[in-house]
């Protein structure tokens, strides 16, 4: 026997191997395969065998495949047992023998992306003519009152309009999905209705409010010199107008004082710190005025006004106190509280701030990882009392952090007692039936959590509402494949790559692995994915793309679903995308290249 035919013969015996233990994966997850819904059958028993495929290092024997011009498995996620099948045919073709197999493959070749397409089109919708992959929208607030907004984003290529649960009330959640049906009638163009369940999330306490003060400054250039004046919106206090342009600071006044006021007007005052300044009434406007300082300014409550060259004055009303901050740098302690009431901000005491969720001061050890802030700043557990953990601060290395009120904690080492549904998610489900085309599940930790939700939705009546799992926990990747096929016994369901707190828990050099395996395993079992969390998010907020977010969008056209945030650049972010995964959807299926013809290049 030559060098070639021995080879080959090792290569039968390695495929064989393969078809063996999916064969006996098969046989050992059967009690999750059997309850999943008949018409994903055929997909969980294909995300099995995929399961026990990718148990075993495959680089050797990839390589000695391909030198023969064999698949070499890499692209076989949407028919696992049937690519085996056929490489093992084909070895025995070349071997000059026959070959049949034992067992009908679960999933043929042709029949992956074509099960992979109807439940993306289930789920999620027809996709657009000219790719696969659909744009989801989160909605801002403003959503509930303008219709235009929506229509807007509609016409710019929205699919999927998302409203998060965990912002507005069930009021405004009305309004928004009443305004996108409107909207896909008038158009024409369909789009779904997606909610987020807000679920168990772990946030900083509130800090006592700072003072009453607002800080006018004006622009200057490099020489110190005044570019452009600070300015502000003097108006009246029971009866006030809103500002003329977004974002200028408000100071309310006496209404009869402020109705003696006119354009040009000078007010002297003493600032907070005792500074002595000037304002000027720069411009009139309905309902106040836009006034000018050339000098930094701090006004607060109570200071006084008056005008110059008359007997005339008034004090600033009452103004909205400052939010106040924790300054943290490395080798600090935070104090970690259960007392979730406003914490002091006193540099002469421990830093100290609450956590909302009080399961975390009964499950934490001493060593610990404790992230705040999308992991801007962190540490470990240093010592554990009854009614707070001590964290020692290690992150950033260098220099110091801010902690405010309301940012999100992370803690990937401990192991919390708590379900993914909520008190409040469980009352909004109500809601979100009524409205909503599919439910999206957030901080899903274990199979026990899916099967929790899908009993309320029975309790409700509603076999309808499509599910999609938020994977964004460590806990919940490490789990990935049980839990989709616990969703499985549901007829519509997908899973959103939750880049944001997945990459603050697996560590930011983790997240490109953590999202290609997500999206490798959801091929498997032909469930749709939506690629989420940071995508154009520069082009949302400020109007210009990094050149990093570009080449992120582009690789997001294998999902099923791209998510975009809100921002006042949204719909130049939806138009962009929109060009972006028509373009690559030319070029890219999944991991398979697409060899169209080029037009870059002439000689």
């Amino acid at each position: 026997m030559g060098e070639a035919a021995e080879e080959l013969a090792e290569l039968q015996r390695e495929i064989e191997t393969l078809l063996a233990r999916l064969a006996e994966a098969e046989r050992r997850w059967q009690h999750l395969i059997v309850p999943t819904d008949p018409e994903n059958r055929c997909s969980a028993t294909n995300l099995v065998h995929y399961w026990a495929m990718r148990q075993v290092d495959l680089r050797d024997l990839q390589y000695r495949l391909a030198c023969f011009g064999l698949s070499s498995l890499g692209r076989s996620e949407a028919h696992v047992q049937a690519t085996l099948q056929r490489v093992a045919a084909a070895i025995a073709a070349m071997r000059g023998r026959g070959w049949n197999p034992a067992d009908h493959a679960a999933v043929e070749i042709s029949d992956g992306p074509r099960l992979l397409d109807r439940n993306a089109t289930a789920l999620l919708g027809p996709a657009p003519q000219d790719r696969a992959a659909r744009i989801m929208v989160t909605l801002p607030s403003e959503a509930a009152g303008d219709a235009r907004l929506v229509r807007g984003l509609i016409d710019a290529g929205m699919r999927v309009a998302r409203i998060n649960c965990a912002h507005d009330d069930p009021v405004a959640w009305k309004a928004m999905a009443a305004n996108v049906r409107s909207a896909a009638l008038a158009t024409d163009r369909p789009c779904l209705v997606a909610m987020d369940l807000a679920g168990p999330k772990l946030r900083t306490g509130p800090l006592a409010p700072g003072p009453p003060v607002l800080r006018l400054r004006p622009s200057r250039n490099p020489l110190g010199q005044v570019v452009s004046a600070g300015r502000a919106w003097l108006t009246a206090a029971r009866r006030p107008v809103p500002p003329p342009e977004p974002g200028l600071p408000v100071l309310p006044v006496d209404d009869g004082w402020l109705g003696r006021r006119a354009e040009g007007d000078e007010l002297r005052l003493h600032d907070t710190r005792g500074s002595k300044r000037r304002l000027l009434l720069a411009a009139a406007g309905p309902g106040g005025f836009v006034v000018t300082v050339e000098k930094t300014t701090y006004v607060g409550t109570g200071t006084v006004l008056a005008v110059v060259g008359a007997d005339d004055a008034t004090a600033v009303c009452d103004l909205p106190p400052t939010e106040q901050w924790i300054a943290l740098s490395a080798g600090d302690i935070l104090h970690l509280t259960r007392d979730c009431t406003p914490a002091p901000v006193d540099d002469d005491q421990p830093a100290r701030i609450g956590c909302t969720l009080p399961e975390v001061f009964d499950t934490a050890e001493v060593g610990d990882r404790v992230l705040f802030d999308d992991g801007k700043l962190g540490g470990r557990v240093a010592g554990i009392a009854a009614e707070r953990l001590d964290v020692r601060i290690d992150r950033p290395a260098h220099g110091t952090a801010k902690l405010r009120a309301g940012r999100g904690i992370n803690v990937p080492d401990t192991d919390l007692p708590i379900s993914a549904l909520t008190d409040k998610d469980i009352a909004d489900l109500a809601t979100v039936s009524e409205l909503a085309d599919l439910v999206q599940f957030s901080f899903v930790r274990e199979p026990a959590d899916v099967i929790r939700l899908f009993d309320e939705l029975r309790r409700l009546g509603d076999d309808r509402l499509g599910v999609v799992l938020k994977i964004e926990t460590l806990e919940a990747f490490e789990r990935l494949p049980q839990l989709i096929l616990a969703a499985m016994r549901r007829r519509r369901v997908g899973v959103m790559i939750a880049r944001g707190d997945l990459a603050v828990e697996a560590g930011y050099e983790r997240m490109a692995e953590l999202q290609e395996e997500t999206l490798w395993v959801c091929e498997a079992a032909h469930l749709p994915v939506i690629w989420a969390t940071q995508v154009l998010e520069q082009l949302a907020k400020t109007g210009l793309p990094s050149r990093a977010e570009i080449s992120d969008a582009a690789m997001a056209e294998r999902a099923e679903c791209v998510m975009l945030n809100k921002g006042p650049y949204i719909t130049d972010a939806v138009v962009m995308l929109d060009d972006i995964l028509g373009r690559m959807a030319g070029h890219e299926y999944k991991k398979n290249a697409l060899l169209r013809n080029l037009h870059s290049w002439r000689v």
